[in-house]
C-alpha cells in the first residue's frame, strides 16, 4: 500500500476515510497516506476544485491533462484514476492512446492533444518550454488564461503525484479491476 504505516487517526482522517468508504466502498490507498497531513489533502483538494470551476477548461481537458502527465511521470495510480475518468468522457481506446503516449489520438480533438502535448512537456522539462509551445496551444484555440490555468493544473497534479509516488503509495486493486482492459494494458509503469 505504502512505505509508512498507517497514520495515528484524527477527527479529519476519519472524516476522508468516511468520504471514500461511502463514495467507494472503500478507503482509497493514497488516502490512507495523505491520513499524516489530511489537512493538506483537504487544501489540495479544495484548490484543485476551484481551479477547475473557475476555468474555461473542460472536465476532457483535465483528464487529457491529468492522463498525459501521470503516465509521463510514470504515475500508475493517476494514470489509473484519470484513465478512468477519460474513458468516461471519451471511450478506452482514446484514454488508452493518451496514457500511451500517442501525440494525435483519433478520439482527442486538436485542441485536447495540444493539452496533452503541453502536459508531457511540463512534466519531462518545465525549462525547456518555448514561445513555439505555447502558441501551438493558442493555434489549437487556448486563450492566454486556459493556457497558465493547464500548466498550473499539471504542477498541481504534479506535486500530488510526487508525494504519492515518492512514499509507494499503490493502485487500489478495486480501482484496477474495474477500468477497461485498454487502459489497464496501457499501464506498464509505476507500482
Amino acid at each position: 500500500m505504502a512505505f509508512l504505516p498507517d497514520a495515528p487517526e484524527s477527527e479529519t482522517s476519519r472524516r476522508l476515510f468516511d468520504a471514500d468508504h461511502d463514495a467507494h466502498g472503500y478507503v482509497w490507498n493514497f488516502t490512507r497516506l495523505w491520513a499524516w497531513r489530511p489537512d493538506f489533502l483537504e487544501q489540495f483538494v479544495k484548490l484543485r476544485l476551484d481551479l477547475m470551476e473557475a476555468s474555461a477548461l473542460t472536465d476532457r481537458d483535465f483528464a487529457v491533462l491529468v492522463a498525459a502527465a501521470a503516465s509521463t511521470l510514470g504515475d500508475s495510480y493517476c494514470s489509473f484514476a484519470w484513465g478512468e475518468k477519460l474513458t468516461k468522457l471519451s471511450d478506452a481506446d482514446t484514454a488508452a492512446a493518451v496514457l500511451a503516449g500517442t501525440p494525435q489520438p483519433d478520439g482527442l480533438s486538436e485542441r485536447e492533444a495540444a493539452l496533452g502535448e503541453w502536459a508531457r512537456q511540463v512534466v519531462r522539462d518545465p525549462n525547456a518550454t518555448t514561445d513555439a509551445g505555447v502558441d501551438r496551444l493558442r493555434t489549437a484555440g487556448l486563450d492566454d488564461r486556459e493556457i497558465f490555468d493547464a500548466t498550473l493544473f499539471v504542477a498541481l497534479r504534479l506535486a500530488f503525484s510526487t508525494v504519492n509516488d515518492a512514499l509507494g503509495a499503490s493502485p487500489d486493486p478495486q480501482l484496477v479491476d474495474r477500468v477497461p482492459d485498454p487502459v489497464r494494458r496501457a499501464v506498464t509503469y509505476g507500482r
